[in-house]
């Protein structure tokens, strides 16, 4: 590795965003400067095609975690899947990144994480202050809603012709993973960034509403939206499958959703990545293009014109 640039990991570097923040320090970093932390490291054979190194780091075995960051001068720490454990995971990441001498830990926190009342955000406030603890000048990315968690169920609510929900008429600054990990790249690979805090959301937010108009649109299928209470929704989740702890953040964070909890229109998204914002035509289009295909034989750009 080149000892005159900073040598940069990123964590769960296989995962779906991990991934795309891999590829986009790829456009602007030195391959050799990249270190993408995995479980398994046959699962990054791309990474490492591509030159960057791979390193075994995993949250659940503290003692991989100094080997990992050997060398290492920023870090982004993307928050772990595991709800029920993730803190604990964060915690020993963030006493490894200070023993270790990381310069600049970047963190995948929650949009408004300060004030947010979402149950998720619980935990991204105590992993902030566990980083805070012992001093590191870290950066937390505050990532809004992944607008793939709502455009994903395309397929599925063209087939039911409605989505269930308890967001009501609010506004959802949802922007893609994509963008999110330009953002984050772009903030690793800069210089300056210790104390900042970056609020990142969509340029143009939408309601659920709004969301089914579209994919009406663009389908030429009737969908409409039906708003629930809270506990029903949570319970028809339930039914559907999802585990009670899930179940129970989805239908908080919708709820909050009603409540302005998933809004922002301070444009900081926008301005680390250069332009503007995917929008949310071109998700349903470009990103469940091949899901709407495969059950109506719809072909993007045929019905409609998307922005």
């Amino acid at each position: 590795m080149r000892s005159d640039l900073p040598v940069i990991l990123v964590t769960g570097a296989t995962g779906q965003l991990g991934t795309l923040v891999i590829e986009k320090l790829l456009k602007t970093v030195p391959a050799g400067c990249i270190v993408a932390g995995v479980r398994d490291t046959a699962a990054a054979t791309a990474h490492a095609a591509r030159g960057a190194h791979v390193r075994v780091f995993d949250h659940d075995r503290p003692e991989t975690l100094d080997a990992a960051f050997a060398g290492v001068d920023r870090v982004l720490l993307i928050s772990s899947n595991a709800v029920d454990r993730r803190l604990r995971q964060h915690v020993s990441v963030t006493v490894a990144a200070a023993r270790t001498g990381v310069s600049l830990p970047a963190y995948t926190s929650i949009l408004h994480a300060d004030t947010s009342p979402l149950l998720l955000a619980e935990e991204h406030r105590a992993t902030e202050a566990a980083l805070r603890d012992p001093g590191l000048p870290f950066v937390p990315l505050r990532n809004g809603r992944y607008i793939e968690n709502i455009t994903g169920f395309a397929a599925q609510d063209l087939e039911r012709g409605v989505r269930f929900g308890c967001a009501g008429a609010g506004r959802v600054s949802a922007a893609t993973r994509a963008d999110h990990a330009e953002a984050a790249a772009a903030v690793l690979s800069a210089a300056n960034q210790a104390g900042r805090i970056y609020d990142l959301a969509d340029d143009s937010a939408f309601t659920m509403a709004d969301y089914v108009a579209e994919l009406s649109r663009q389908s030429g299928r009737p969908v409409s939206y039906r708003d629930m209470p809270q506990a029903e929704f949570r319970q028809a989740l339930i039914r559907a499958g999802r585990p009670e702890a899930l179940a129970t953040a989805i239908a908080d964070a919708d709820a909050g959703a009603s409540r302005g909890a998933l809004f922002d229109e301070g444009g900081q998204l926008r301005a680390l990545i250069g332009r503007p914002t995917t929008t949310l035509a071109r998700v349903v289009a470009d990103q469940i293009g091949g899901a709407l295909r495969e059950h109506y034989g719809w072909t993007p750009g045929a019905r409609g014109v998307v922005p």
